[in-house]
């Protein structure tokens, strides 16, 4: 019985135990009710500060620079997404309605959707921006307004021959700002009032024109004679350019960790692209390369390149037209690659340092001019995603044919610091020395020893 009274005791003590709990639960409602109303308030307030952030993005998109405008775009983007996420994550119980409702948190802005092309960026940017010499021609595009003008007059029929429902200004223009900025399809449509996917092929149209109708401004077959005179000016006679290879990276499983695509250029004085072969994978070693490339036909097989007049020296010995190739590429009677030591003891002669300070010289052109290309299209500067690898090459040409109209256009070029040089270092060919390749490469060198004691 007392075991009964016991359970009654027992239960006495749970009632206690009970009525404790719920005395908390009643203690914590509040006390949570306030948390969340505090998120809300908290979330409505950052909410209402991105809104504000994209209307003064809206308000002033003329003014700033596009690379302000793109991290301002990327930054509200994140925090519209972080927004959303916690919204979701946000408990909104029945029971507590009434409370939670007293300040509801506002949903995050929505992605904007592209205006209408009246209505977008590069419209007002056109009517804003009408002066030749309005420096926001360059900030946008990196070329000049005289330079775009004659640009769209070069390539306006095949521009509007592919897309005849966009006005050729604006689809070059998208494509430009893309190389330039190397903005997402998304950020182009905003800015044109284009569709992402309408952005896309506007930007791959005007890739392939500009291959289709520069192709003349890389000058090795039609402008020997200009080539061999500025390369004279830098104590190199009879010399029609420089070979070197660029790297440019590509992510993904195909070409391995680090893997790139390889451009082998030639590049003259000026630090214009005189010959352009892309699309090499980076596992290839660059010999293997230039065996396969155009260049090398047009020289070995077909004989129509490097075939001019060898020039007299004033020792008497002449020297065939040639160009300059690094240590990685074998010695042949028109490709001179630098002198290498034998063995860590063995010490180069006078003139053969002679010959590697004004070879070193030369082959900083090519690491020059993909630094400025990559500086002006800074598309180029970023990998590539493994699926648009196909057409990558092309997209490299182009960059390569606009730097040389811009520098025909007389356009600054931009700072060469300002691109990073990726090409690195390749090993140095083991192969066999072509004995008449030694013979000019000597030749050049005596020439060169004279000319530094003059």
């Amino acid at each position: 019985m007392y075991g009964g009274g016991g359970g009654a005791g027992g239960g006495g003590n749970g009632v206690i135990n009970i009525s404790s709990g719920k005395r908390k639960t009643r203690e914590a409602q509040p006390e949570e009710c306030r948390s969340r109303n505090q998120l809300a308030q908290l979330l409505s307030a950052l909410t209402s500060t991105t809104s504000s952030v994209y209307s003064f993005l809206l308000q002033n998109d003329v003014v700033l620079l596009p690379s302000q405008t793109l991290t301002l775009e990327s930054q509200i983007s994140s925090v519209s997404l972080s927004l959303s996420a916690l919204l979701s994550l946000l408990p909104n119980p029945k029971s507590h309605q009434s409370i939670s409702a007293a300040h509801p948190p506002p949903p995050p802005p929505p992605p904007p959707i592209p205006p209408r092309p009246s209505q977008c960026w590069f419209h007002r940017f056109l009517s804003d921006a009408s002066s030749d010499y309005d420096s926001r021609w360059v900030d946008a595009f990196h070329m000049s307004k005289p330079s775009f003008t004659l640009l769209l007059r070069l390539l306006s029929p095949s521009l509007q021959a592919s897309m005849p429902t966009l006005p050729p200004n604006y689809t070059l223009a998208a494509a430009l700002f893309r190389l330039a900025h190397g903005a997402s399809y998304k950020s182009v449509g905003r800015r044109f009032g284009l569709d992402p996917a309408v952005a896309c092929r506007a930007f791959y149209v005007v890739c392939k024109v500009v291959n289709d109708k520069l192709g003349h401004m890389f000058e090795f077959r039609s402008d020997i004679g200009r080539i061999v005179v500025g390369f004279g000016w830098i104590s190199l006679p009879n010399c029609c350019g420089v070979l070197g290879y660029g790297r440019f990276g590509v992510d993904g499983e195909l070409l391995g960790k680090d893997g790139a695509l390889m451009v082998q250029a030639l590049v003259d004085s000026e630090g214009r692209f005189l010959d352009v072969s892309a699309g090499w994978s980076s596992k290839l070693k660059p010999d293997t390369i230039l065996h396969q490339s155009a260049l090398f036909c047009g020289v070995e097989e077909s004989r129509e390149l490097l075939n001019g007049p060898s020039f007299k020296l004033s020792d008497g010995n002449s020297i065939p037209q040639y160009i300059l190739g690094d240590s990685c590429l074998p010695l042949l009677p028109w490709l001179l690659t630098p002198y290498v030591r034998s063995s860590e003891e063995d010490s180069l002669s006078s003139s053969e340092q002679a010959f590697n300070f004004v070879h070193g010289r030369g082959m900083g052109l090519v690491s020059t001019a993909f630094c400025r290309v990559r500086a002006r299209w800074q598309l180029l500067a970023k990998r590539w995603k493994e699926e648009c690898i196909e057409f990558f090459p092309f997209v490299i040409v182009a960059g390569c044919l606009l730097h040389n109209f811009l520098i025909k256009c007389s356009d600054p070029l931009p700072y060469e610091n300002s691109g990073s040089s990726e090409e690195g270092e390749f090993p140095i060919y083991q192969g066999k020395m072509n004995e008449s390749g030694q013979r000019t490469r000597d030749a050049l060198a005596s020439h060169l020893t004279r000319v530094s004691l003059r």
